[in-house]
């Protein structure tokens, strides 16, 4: 078996926060604040503030920039998930009683 044999696959979705899961993916690819701010046209600092949780986590439109610049899916991202399911439920009324009664 070569050496991508042995590589730790990357999970789809990450269920760590996003300022966590921003660091590790940095740290898989070997990006560095710069050259993430370059390509998802952030600045570092703003970066830095967000991974370091002292900025709340940015929209979804920037979410996908940082997953895209980072060579994963948006969905990765907890928050982005969250998102998007409570997008949908507010779309469907009826299934928010419904969810409720089950979780409760």
């Amino acid at each position: 078996m070569g050496p991508e044999g042995l590589m730790a696959r990357r999970r789809r979705y990450s269920d760590e926060p996003f300022g966590p899961t921003v660091e590790r993916a940095m740290l898989e690819t070997g990006t560095t604040y710069r050259g993430l701010a370059d390509k998802a046209d952030l600045s570092a600092g703003y970066l830095n503030h967000i991974v370091h949780g002292n900025r709340p986590v940015p929209s979804n439109e920037v979410i996908a920039r940082i997953a895209t610049a980072l060579d994963i899916e948006p969905e990765h991202f907890r928050e982005y998930r969250i998102r998007v399911i409570t997008e949908k439920l507010e779309a469907m009324p009826e299934l928010i009683d419904r969810l409720y009664k089950r979780l409760a």
